[in-house]
């Protein structure tokens, strides 16, 4: 969806948009019955976006950024070391030199929908960082709301940090095409969009099923291009059928081999 280019970043009316439309993208038997969690950065911590994230049932849990505002500045400024646990690495093991707390109950919460908590997480910026004015004795702060009711608290701040994979497939739909809109007509760079998210889609997918367990499981478009897309390899007829010839001093031709076979398992009927 392309918006007007005076378009506000808080508008909720343009999440809610959004979110349902991913929602209905779910298979039925998501959608009720079982746990759907919505995770956005500090755009979607407003009230209209989480009023209606409330209204859509029990089955649907949220993790949201939240702005950090004067009276959490100062709530984070009284609260006890004791406190403060250690956050979780990507591995689930305690990392250092970054700390997360609750402090629901110490923040005014009238408005916001039952059920919130306020989850924030103090870290140490790296060497050279500069300090915001909502750091707190040196630490980074960052907030996020969640209704999730039950969990430790790094396991909810973990879950919530996994959230920056979106912004992988951003970086990643920009090497593939978005970074700029190349045509003059509005319509015309909606199609040139859904081309982009195309072609992200066919390289998740193909990643996914036929390269799991090796590291290109991990490439970007970038490197993609330079070691798979660019194959040395012939398409040659033979016997009536069409076969990809690799040379095989090209240290990638055994992978690309076998993720073709697999794909071709995949396809055969059962």
């Amino acid at each position: 969806m392309l918006r007007p280019g005076n378009a506000g970043s808080n508008t909720a009316d343009d999440h809610i948009t959004v979110t349902a439309a991913a929602l209905k993208q779910l298979p039925r038997a998501h959608r009720s019955g079982r746990k759907t969690l919505v995770r956005t950065d500090t755009v979607g911590g407003t009230h209209t976006f989480l009023d209606w994230l409330t209204r859509r049932g029990r089955w649907l849990s949220y993790s949201v950024g939240m702005t950090i505002t004067d009276d959490i500045h100062t709530v984070i400024g009284r609260t006890p070391a004791t406190a403060w646990s250690p956050v979780y690495d990507a591995a689930g093991q305690a990392r250092t030199g970054a700390w997360v707390a609750e402090i629901t109950g110490m923040v005014d919460l009238t408005g916001w929908p039952r059920g919130m908590r306020l989850i924030v997480r103090a870290e140490r910026p790296h060497p050279g960082a500069q300090l915001r004015i909502t750091d707190v004795d040196g630490n980074r702060i960052t907030c996020f709301a969640t209704n999730t009711p039950t969990g430790q608290l790094a396991d909810l701040e973990l879950r919530h940090r996994s959230r920056a994979r979106c912004e992988d497939r951003i970086r990643a739909a920009k090497d593939t095409g978005l970074a700029n809109l190349p045509l003059h007509g509005f319509a015309a760079n909606r199609i040139w969009l859904e081309l982009v998210l195309l072609a992200l889609d066919l390289v998740a997918w193909a990643q996914m099923l036929a390269l799991g367990g090796h590291e290109a499981r991990r490439l970007e478009p970038k490197r993609l291009r330079l070691r798979l897309f660019s194959a040395a390899a012939r398409l040659v007829a033979t016997g009536r059928r069409k076969l990809v010839r690799f040379n095989r001093s090209w240290p990638w031709a055994e992978l690309l081999s076998g993720a073709i076979d697999r794909l071709r398992l995949l396809q055969a009927p059962t």
